[in-house]
C-alpha cells in the first residue's frame, strides 16, 4: 500500500478521545498472533517516543517504504539498503519479527522497469527478487511477494508485469522468492479483499490454483484499509476461513480505519468497532496468524495525504496516546 510521500503536511487539529494504557499490558501480550505495525526508519532514528511505543506494543514490524523497488533500486544496478537494514537491525535488537514488503508491485516502481521488453523484464524481476529476498535470507518471517494484482471486479490488474509477462508472473515470483529464502512464509497481498466480493473471490481462486500447481504460496494478506464513510465489509470471518481451508495462513497486513474529519467521540467509538471486528474475525480462525496496522500513530499516517478530508486512522493519536480503538483490542 502507498504510504506518506509528501513532506511538511500540516498537523490536523482534531478532537481526541484518548484512553489510559491497558492494565493488561502491551498489545503484543494479549494475543498469540503476531501484532505488528508498519514503520519508517527515519522515525525510528529521530523520535525516541515513537521508538519507545513501537518497541513496547508490537512484536512485528513491516518496512513502510524501505523495501520497495523504487527505494532499493531507483537506478538500475545501484542499491540502497540503508533504510531496510536499519529496520532489520532494530527488529533483531528488540526481538521482533519482520514482514517484508514488497517484492513485486506496480506502484512505487522505478521508471526504468516499465521500459523493459518482456524477456529482459522477466530476468530483471527474477534478479530483483533473488537479490532482495536473498540479502535478508533467514531474517524475514514473511514476504508480501506480489502486491495488489487484481481489479475490483476480480480481473487481473494490467500492470507492466501482467501485460508483458502474462499470468505466469505470479507463480514465477513465488518460486523465485522461495529459492532465495526457503524458510520465509510467502503471501499474496491486496486491499478491498476483507469480505466476500469479486476481488476476494479472484484472490481465492488464484490461491487455490497456485496450491494445486505446487507453487510455494503460504498465505494471503488482507490489507484492511477501512473507512467510516463505508459500511463494514460483509463476511470477513467467512472470507478468512475459506482461505484457511485451503491450507493457507492469513494475515491482516495493513489495518487502519479512516475517519471523516472532524473527529468526534462518536466517530472514535465507531472506529474502535471497525478495528475490533477485524481483530475478532482474525481471532475466530486459527490460521489467521497476524494483525498488523499500517502505522500506529496519527502523527505519521499516510491517510491525510491520499484521502483529503479523512484522517485519524491509527490506534494512537499524534501525541502517542492510545485511542478507544486500542482499548477495544486490549481491554
Amino acid at each position: 500500500m502507498r504510504t506518506r510521500l509528501a513532506a511538511g503536511i500540516a498537523v490536523l487539529v482534531v478532537l481526541s478521545q484518548t484512553v489510559p494504557a491497558s492494565a493488561a499490558g502491551p498489545l503484543k501480550s494479549v494475543t498469540n498472533r503476531y501484532v505488528g505495525s508498519a514503520v519508517a526508519a527515519q522515525h525510528l532514528t529521530a523520535e525516541a517516543d515513537y521508538r519507545k511505543v513501537l518497541t513496547r506494543e508490537f512484536d512485528s514490524v513491516t518496512p513502510e517504504n524501505e523495501m520497495k523497488w523504487g527505494v532499493v533500486e531507483a537506478v538500475r544496478g545501484q542499491y540502497d539498503w540503508s533504510g531496510a537494514d536499519e529496520i532489520v537491525k532494530y527488529a533483531k535488537k528488540t526481538g521482533k519479527s519482520v514482514r517484508g514488503h514488497t517484492l513485486v508491485w506496480h506502484s512505487q516502481l522505478p521508471d526504468w522497469v516499465d521500459d523493459l521488453e518482456a524477456a529482459e523484464l522477466r530476468d530483471v524481476v527474477k534478479n530483483h527478487i533473488r537479490t532482495e529476498a536473498g540479502r535478508y535470507r533467514g531474517k524475514i518471517r514473511a514476504w508480501d511477494v506480489v502486491n495488489e494484482a487484481f481489479n475490483e471486479d476480480g480481473t487481473r490488474r494490467q500492470t507492466v508485469f501482467q501485460e508483458k509477462l502474462g499470468d505466469r508472473y505470479i507463480a514465477d515470483a513465488f518460486r523465485w522468492a522461495h529459492a532465495a529464502d526457503p524458510k520465509a512464509k510467502l503471501y499474496i497481498n491486496d486491499y478491498n479483499v476483507e469480505g466476500l466480493n469479486p476481488k476476494s473471490d479472484a484472490v481465492y481462486e488464484l490461491a487455490k490454483s497456485l496450491k494445486r500447481q505446487g507453487v510455494p504460496i503460504h498465505g494471503v494478506g488482507i490489507q484492511a484499509h477501512l473507512s467510516l464513510m463505508y459500511g463494514f465489509p460483509a463476511g470477513v470471518k467467512e472470507n478468512i476461513a475459506r482461505f484457511a481451508a485451503l491450507g493457507l495462513d492469513v494475515a491482516i497486513t495493513e489495518a487502519d480505519v479512516r475517519i471523516p474529519l472532524p473527529v468526534t467521540p462518536e466517530k472514535l467509538d465507531a472506529q474502535a468497532s471497525y478495528f475490533g471486528q477485524v481483530w475478532d474475525a482474525c481471532h475466530a480462525v486459527r490460521r489467521c496468524v497476524e494483525f498488523t496496522t499500517w502505522g500506529f500513530t496519527d502523527r505519521h499516517s499516510w491517510v491525510p495525504d491520499v484521502f483529503p478530508g479523512e484522517g485519524a486512522a491509527c490506534l494512537f493519536d499524534e501525541n502517542l496516546k492510545p485511542k478507544p480503538a486500542y482499548a477495544r483490542l486490549n481491554p
